[in-house]
């Protein structure tokens, strides 16, 4: 067991079991040993690849996307870009550079980047240090300026903010908490005491013996607040993660280390955590926080509908001979493996899905 699983156990022993949020708080977030504040977890070298780092193609759209909702909202001043979880910045990077063909929008931008990691926190700072853009760098949204017109980016964001499990028993609803086992290893058990019924979800009705369902109440906090700022102020936010758009009753709560699946209460630390997004009560969410919301689409039909095979053949052009170029993606392998890996169902194109927060007074954004 790691430094930080042991003070967990220890944690358990002395106060009693924990929720599986408070779990995944301390495992990510623990500011000696958790998982984001030692390392940095993306590219071949760590743990996972998000699209930004597939292809530049994906943070050049998103940028476009943004730049295309603030014209179709009048192009309010002082718009504020905000992007939640920006990796080591290179979705921001390659938008900002798309928005150059934007230089209306992009000289009345002010940027902020929203990042709870020390690590990644300093990779976004090395790439974008020579960003002619104002950016600077909060740990929480609370921090985010109010009462300016708000254009927020979150990709792979929501995701990996922890989560409550809950299992429907002979008693009714459980919560699956982490406590610690006869020898003394983390283990899931569940709580003795079933949730009250006026704190179930309507839509929970119904679940088979055994059946499990998430929430992630932070989540649903922070797409509250995003949506009743962009329908006070304008403005739009565009989140894009894997996950579903109808209630279900299935685990997904998982770990991930070296690009494989690992057990979720081996090693806190080590490994990354996340789940998959309830598109529908992020939906909810934003429509109590007074805004439109548009979608879930699918990440691929969304890229398409932007223009991705477009960009994708333009680029293909330039990594192609030159006069060889017969038009055909196939020409420029790289390429066409990037554009496959953010569109097709069998990739990222299916299980990721976008959702749109609008005013109710703005027209329907691109792509949805």
């Amino acid at each position: 067991m790691t430094a930080l699983g042991e003070r967990i156990a220890a944690l358990i022993a002395s106060e009693g079991p924990i929720s599986v949020a408070q779990f995944m708080t301390l495992a990510l977030h623990d500011r000696e040993s958790g998982y984001y504040a030692t390392r940095d977890p993306l590219g071949a070298a760590g743990d996972f690849v998000t699209a930004p780092e597939v292809s530049q193609m994906f943070g050049e759209l998103i940028g476009l996307w943004i730049a295309q909702t603030w014209i179709d909202q009048g192009k309010p001043d002082r718009p504020l870009l905000v992007e939640l979880g920006p990796g080591r910045g290179t979705l921001m990077a390659d938008a900002l550079r798309a928005l150059k063909l934007v230089p209306e929008f992009r000289e009345a931008l002010d940027v902020v980047l929203v990042e709870a990691s020390p690590v990644l926190e300093r990779a976004q700072e090395d790439l974008l240090r020579n960003s002619d853009v104002a950016i600077r760098s909060v740990a929480s949204f609370d921090d985010v300026p109010r009462n300016r017109p708000l254009f927020l980016i979150a990709n792979e964001f929501f995701d990996a903010l922890p989560i409550r499990q809950f299992v429907q028993t002979e008693r009714g609803w459980c919560e699956r908490m982490v406590s610690v086992d006869a020898d003394g290893a983390l283990a899931f058990a569940l709580s003795p005491v079933p949730l009250p019924a006026g704190q179930v979800p309507a839509s929970r009705d119904g679940a088979p013996p055994g059946g499990v369902y998430e929430m992630s109440a932070g989540g649903e906090s922070i797409v509250e607040e995003i949506a009743h700022g962009i329908a006070r102020d304008g403005g739009a936010a565009l989140i894009i993660d894997y996950g579903y758009d109808k209630p279900g009753f299935g685990e997904t709560l998982q770990a991930v280390a070296g690009h494989r699946f690992a057990g979720v209460l081996e090693a806190p630390g080590t490994r990354d955590l996340s789940a998959h997004v309830d598109f529908a009560a992020l939906g909810d969410a934003a429509m109590r926080g007074g805004a439109s919301v548009c979608g879930p689409v699918e990440q691929g039909a969304l890229l398409v509908a932007l223009g991705i095979v477009e960009r994708a053949e333009k680029l293909a052009r330039r990594h192609s001979s030159g006069s060889r170029w017969t038009g055909h993606l196939s020409e420029a392998p790289m390429v066409r493996g990037q554009l496959d890996r953010l569109i097709l169902p069998d990739q990222m194109g299916t299980l990721f899905k976008a959702l749109a927060i609008v005013p109710k007074s703005a027209s329907t954004p691109p792509g949805f």
